[in-house]
């Protein structure tokens, strides 16, 4: 059986682990990867609208990996419409990079749980070999970060290279032509890269459980002394 120190330091990665995939999964099914300012150019180029008319022409738009939403503003009120990735905006965009994302972020869930049954599995025995024990998890959080790491930059590729946001906010736009003021990345973005750092810390508890803690020595029962005297009697 694993110390007390063992059994506390795995569960506590164990937690580490579960905290990880919930992330993913959020970051995965929610839609603020990113969020911005769209600007209806069209209509500011029909009634030729000066600085201060601006702001009635400027829209918002906020998207995940399979959905999102923007409202445009073209002269003609706020007009709010709902944003589907697939199966046909994915078409018009970066495919390859796109599919890349989620695919590497459902592969570091995969790893996150292979990690999460290691935990399990040290926290109540002591593995026999090496690749069950501290180095499994090493290389087990080292592949699901490194995959984290990859689907947050093949993201932050996609939006900052690939005009990401511009693409998705003009998809079935055929009159009015909208212009990405400014985007930025938003929560669901950041939670990808807490799961990552979730991996670390987990890297981090399992050295800590390798630290060897000193032990509370017993005292003795003081041996009665018996002297010259006491044998006399």
């Amino acid at each position: 059986m694993p110390t007390v120190w063992k059994r506390i330091t795995f569960s506590v990665a164990s937690v580490l682990c579960i905290g990880s995939v919930v992330l993913l999964i959020v970051a995965l099914s929610t839609e603020r990867w990113a969020t911005g300012r769209i600007l209806c150019k069209t209509g500011v180029d029909i009634v030729n609208a000066s600085n201060p008319e601006l702001n009635k022409f400027i829209g918002h738009i906020y998207y995940g990996l399979f959905q999102g939403g923007k409202t445009k503003k073209c002269g003609l009120g706020d007009r709010r419409s709902k944003i589907y990735i697939f199966p046909k905006l994915v078409k018009t965009l970066n495919t390859g990079l796109h599919m890349m994302v989620i695919l590497f972020l459902l592969v570091a869930i995969g790893f996150a749980l292979v990690s999460l049954s290691f935990c399990i599995y040290n926290a109540r025995k002591v593995p026999y070999q090496s690749i069950k024990g501290h180095k499994g998890l090493y290389l087990w959080n080292v592949i699901a970060a490194l995959f984290g790491t990859l689907g947050v930059l093949c993201f932050l590729a996609a939006m900052r290279h690939h005009h990401l946001t511009e693409h998705i906010a003009n998809h079935k736009e055929s009159f009015f032509l909208l212009t990405v003021l400014d985007d930025r990345l938003d929560w669901s973005f950041w939670l990808g890269v807490a799961s990552v750092a979730t991996h670390v810390a987990v890297c981090g508890v399992v050295a800590m459980s390798r630290i060897k803690l000193p032990k509370a020595q017993k005292k003795k029962p003081e041996q009665p002394v018996i002297s010259a005297l006491d044998l006399l009697y």
